[in-house]
């Protein structure tokens, strides 16, 4: 969009979005958005666009590794499901949560109430930052740095599991499922506190690890980056100030 915000300030902001999300989900990145408009002048809504568009690259992401996840893993996820649920129960209710999406579908492309009309701005507020992606100059390389990104935050959780004995060896698709069900315990809560080592053992329970190796790892693994998010968020909320007092 032409603005050229100084490397720092990006960082700053970014680890301050982090943090801020510990307090109010999702208040962060109206904070990230803000830094910039602040410190660098870029305009609260084109900066607040760029964030809704790496968020949609994020889900589709995220929504690529559950479909890689559940292929790598599907016998012992429909083993598990079987075993506890009965099929007939399961189908039916596969099948009542695909009417009731079609008929919410059906409500909100018929409807004029508040509510759908949110809706609708909601979804096409998506699909306008999906499609942003692809009309970007640097497409390619933002692409590449969003894989790079979540191939990496895949692999710090793998290493993560050296660190208990009893997950060595654990498959791979297992660590996936692990990671999707941690990083929706993220989403849903203040950056998953409490319910990630919680999120993790749900997830591990499928393949039958047992409770302790799994909590512990699950604190092992939300205590590290939350550590790390509070010393840089700290710091980058301290420094932001300093670092553009001359340019105020």
């Amino acid at each position: 969009m032409g603005y050229k915000p100084k490397f720092p300030n990006s960082i700053m902001a970014v680890f301050s979005a982090y943090l801020i999300n510990y307090t109010v989900p999702r208040a962060g990145e109206v904070a990230r958005a803000s830094v910039l408009t602040t410190y660098e002048q870029v305009p609260f809504e084109k900066g607040f666009g760029t964030i809704v568009a790496e968020r949609v690259a994020d889900m589709i992401l995220l929504l690529l590794i559950i479909a890689i996840a559940l292929f790598l893993q599907f016998d012992y996820i429909y083993a598990f499901f079987i075993d506890r649920f009965n099929p007939f129960t399961i189908a039916f209710g596969l099948a009542f949560l695909a009417i009731m999406f079609g008929l919410l579908i059906l409500f909100i492309n018929k409807s004029q109430s508040a509510f759908a009309i949110k809706i609708k701005n909601f979804i096409n507020g998506l699909k306008e930052g999906v499609f942003s992606i692809f009309k970007m100059k640097k497409k390619w390389q933002f692409m590449a740095h969003t894989i790079f990104i979540w191939i990496m935050y895949v692999l710090m959780f793998y290493v993560t599991t050296f660190a208990v004995a009893e997950l060595h060896g654990i498959a791979f698709g297992a660590i996936l499922i692990g990671f999707i069900s941690a990083s929706f315990s993220i989403a849903a809560t203040n950056g998953g506190i409490g319910s990630y080592p919680v999120a993790i053992f749900a997830a591990f329970a499928v393949f039958g690890v047992a409770q302790s190796p799994s909590i512990a790892f699950g604190w092992i693994a939300w205590s590290s980056q939350t550590l790390m998010l509070v010393i840089c968020g700290g710091f980058s909320l301290i420094f932001l100030p300093l670092y553009n007092k001359k340019r105020l």
